[in-house]
């Protein structure tokens, strides 16, 4: 039985700015790497979406990368890397 997926990874898939792509690039491969299950939201695809990401975060101009689990906000890019280098990865994702 697949596991399901907790964590929402909100992304756009149309970006001029070439640093939030390879932030995208670097979460996805992170989380791909550690087999950690997330369900990819193109906020670019969606206006629901980006409006949801954007109450998740608590602010309504809020851009792509952003991580959730569920409706609790994990955090952003900048959060994500200090959680890997502090070995807490599963704890920013509260997977723990």
């Amino acid at each position: 039985m697949a596991e399901v997926a907790k964590i929402d990874y909100y992304y756009s898939s149309v970006s001029s700015n070439l640093e939030i792509k390879k932030q995208q690039d670097r979460i996805q491969n992170v989380l791909d790497s550690k087999k950690i299950a997330y369900n990819k939201i193109d906020i670019a695809a969606s206006e629901d979406s980006k409006a949801k990401m954007r109450k998740i975060v608590g602010d309504e101009k809020a851009l792509a990368p952003q991580l959730a689990n569920g409706d609790q906000y994990c955090g952003n890019f900048e959060k994500f890397e200090e959680a890997i280098e502090g070995e807490e990865l599963e704890v920013f994702l509260k997977l723990k």
